[in-house]
């Protein structure tokens, strides 16, 4: 914790004074970034850039429902191709239909949907054949 400034003492050489100690006592060479370029700031100026940059050093994305779910319809298709075993092949499968089926009876707020249930025993025989290949 710093200390107070001293009466009589002007603010602007106070804080120079306190800047020079740390940097003398090196608590500012162990920062993250140190050494590294600024980033770029040339984008126009948003608002909510600290909420995208939490977001993204989460791993976090926010997408209507509908394209959530044809992210998720899209990962399942990758999954169930590189999938060990027929059994995972159609564990996989059928957790992404019973999605699917459920958005299409109700279906969620945005874009609309544009999927269809997978046909499990046609992605069983893709799965066979790529592996027999």
């Amino acid at each position: 914790m710093t200390e107070r400034k001293p009466p009589g003492v002007s603010f602007e050489s106070w804080v120079d004074k306190q800047i020079r100690e740390a940097t003398d006592r090196g608590d500012f060479s162990s920062l993250p970034g140190f050494g590294k370029p600024l980033p770029d700031d040339s984008a126009p100026y948003d608002e909510l850039w600290w909420v995208k940059g939490k977001m993204h050093r989460e791993g976090m994305s926010v997408l209507p429902p509908a394209l959530q779910l044809r992210k998720e319809a899209e990962d399942a298709a990758e999954s169930a191709a590189k999938a060990a075993t027929e059994s995972q092949v159609r564990r996989i499968l059928e957790e992404i239909n019973e999605k699917i089926a459920e958005a299409v009876r109700r279906p969620p707020a945005g874009p609309p949907l544009g999927l269809k249930p997978f046909d499990i025993e046609a992605a069983v025989r893709d799965w066979r054949a790529s592996r027999a290949a």
